[in-house]
């Protein structure tokens, strides 16, 4: 149960970050510093994304 917790709270944060991301990527000013935030947030965003399916695929929904 506890794993399947942490899988959900991981997608959030991928949603968050990808959500981030989207938004510097339309209202930011430019420059090198907001690439590099955004690709900072996409890349964290799309591993926490993942790995929190790839939990939820894993775990065994079963009580054990």
């Amino acid at each position: 149960m506890e794993k399947r917790i942490i899988g959900i709270v991981l997608i959030l944060l991928g949603i968050a970050g990808l959500i981030v991301a989207g938004y510097k990527f339309v209202n930011g000013p430019g420059g090198g510093q907001g690439t590099k935030a955004i690709i900072m947030y996409f890349v964290l965003g799309i591993i926490f994304f993942f790995s929190g399916i790839a939990l939820l695929k894993t775990t065994n929904s079963k009580p054990s």
